[in-house]
């Protein structure tokens, strides 16, 4: 599960082992339609107007969830690449990305084993910055994240450029913690949380769509929470 080392920078301590047994169960949910309630809404429908997605229930901590594999990553080996269909492929420091303009956000997260937790106040780069800086090219439409765990996944590249889209280094006001995807995870609120990944060292723009670890497990391949786009 563990990536591959490129550069000798991205080698970094890798603990614990896939947990076979979950990964066979969570395919077993979407085989079976696990946790959807029937009342998702209608294409076109406005979930804007009720905060909580259907099936989910509101928590007030922050549950860890992973494949029982967590990168060490320390802030002097964390590099982020941002390259595929651009112009200017990035390789960042962790220096060089807390140096670009800051955002702070607060917004809800939905987590597809059912809960949710309303507002976390994140502070970060905005994914649209970065890619600005790459200078998509023109037939980029997909991007792919790469975290250093292995772990892949997938979004639209107009979803990554939304306005509330973050690559976060602090949540309520502390760094990221290792458990929950530091020093740097992606945060897509609008998304299932399986589509923000942890420990993110990798974002690839692409012409075509390249399902992630979960999507070709039988996740859904978008992930909006309020359409309960679990399994597909």
């Amino acid at each position: 599960m563990a990536a591959e080392a490129e550069n000798p920078d991205d080698d970094v301590p890798v603990t614990g082992k896939v947990r076979e047994k979950l990964v066979e169960s969570k395919q077993a949910w979407a085989r079976e339609g696990r946790l959807l309630t029937g009342n998702a809404y209608p294409l076109g429908g406005d979930p804007a107007r009720d905060r909580l997605p259907p099936g989910q229930t509101l928590v007030k901590d922050w549950p860890v969830l992973d494949l029982g594999v967590q990168p060490d990553v320390s802030p002097d080996r964390w590099r982020l690449r941002v390259e595929g269909l651009v112009q200017a492929p990035l390789r960042l420091t962790l220096d060089e990305f807390m140096a670009l303009p800051q955002t702070e956000l607060t917004n809800d997260i939905h987590c597809v084993t059912q809960w949710s937790r309303y507002d976390n106040r994140w502070q970060g780069v905005r994914a649209r910055d970065l890619v600005e800086m790459a200078r998509p090219k023109e037939e980029a439409r997909f991007v792919s994240f790469t975290s250093y765990d292995g772990y892949t996944t997938n979004v639209p590249l107009e979803d990554f450029t939304q306005d509330e889209v973050l690559l976060v280094h602090s949540w309520e006001g502390q760094p990221l913690t290792r458990q929950h995807g530091g020093p740097v995870r992606v945060v897509i609120p609008h998304l299932y949380f399986w589509k923000s990944p942890k420990w993110v060292t990798r974002i690839e723009l692409l012409r075509d769509d390249r399902p992630g670890f979960w999507e070709v497990r039988g996740y859904h391949n978008y992930g909006d929470p309020w359409r309960e786009e679990r399994y597909g």
